[in-house]
């Protein structure tokens, strides 16, 4: 089970009701939305700065079965 944390935030108020607009859901279901797509967009720039750094030799068709030989 997740742990939760109760906060108290002042936020802005039409910035807070376009989000919730936008995702047709309530606060907490938006913000928690809104803190999921900040870890993922941590992530993803963390494995874009990988690019051209790691250099892998990979079959792709023979990893999916393409080549096998009937």
């Amino acid at each position: 089970m997740n742990k939760t944390r109760r906060v108290t935030a002042n936020l802005p108020q039409e910035l807070l009701e376009k989000a919730m607009d936008y995702t047709g859901r309530g606060i907490t279901e938006t913000l928690v939305e809104g803190l999921e797509q900040l870890r993922r967009r941590r992530f993803y720039e963390k494995f874009k700065a990988l690019q051209g750094k790691i250099h892998l030799n990979i079959d792709i068709d023979e990893s999916r079965g393409r080549n096998r030989i009937r």
